[in-house]
């Protein structure tokens, strides 16, 4: 069975206040309207993963909980990673390399420019940049996430919230 790799990155987030670390930043008006949208855009496709895999920072947390909601999978399901957070390519492959193998689609939420990176890495995608709240699926042709590496996958969707307003 082949895998699914959803790489979402967190929604538009708020900059408004200069006491907050970048950590903890919250999303901002557009980021909390953009999330639940594109997290139903996915249900239409009928792509609901098994699990979700976040950076602990706040704007990609928040993000996975609405997606979660829409998906009805528990906040308490979606596993924290802190290596995700301002991670490179090579700390993100290893996230991915040690994700759980009983799961074929698996949706993980994290930052720019690792997650853009990331993609280009896995794939032939050639995306120059993800938009907040962007959606890119690489699919693999593998049983174990231990055995995807550099252009193993093939993207098989990339939306974000502007694709449909343009």
């Amino acid at each position: 069975m082949a895998k699914q790799l959803l790489l979402i990155r967190h929604a538009k987030s708020d900059w408004g206040s200069a006491s907050l670390t970048d950590f903890n930043r919250p999303l901002n008006r557009r980021g909390n309207t953009n999330a639940p949208e594109m997290a139903e855009r996915m249900v239409k496709q009928r792509i609901v993963p098994q699990l979700i895999v976040s950076s602990p920072a706040v704007r990609a947390l928040t993000t996975a909980r609405y997606f979660a909601k829409t998906w009805h999978i528990a906040n308490e399901d979606i596993v924290e990673e802190k290596a995700i957070y301002e991670a490179n390519v090579k700390t993100l492959l290893g996230v991915v390399n040690h994700l759980p193998d009983q799961f074929e689609q698996i949706a993980m939420f994290g930052h720019n420019p690792g997650l853009t990176d990331l993609a280009n890495y896995l794939s032939n995608g050639h995306i120059y940049n993800m938009p907040t709240c962007s959606i890119i699926i690489i699919e693999f042709p593998f049983e174990s996430w231990k055995e995807i590496s550099s252009d193993t996958g093939k993207v098989m969707l990339f939306d974000y919230p502007k694709n449909e307003e343009d």
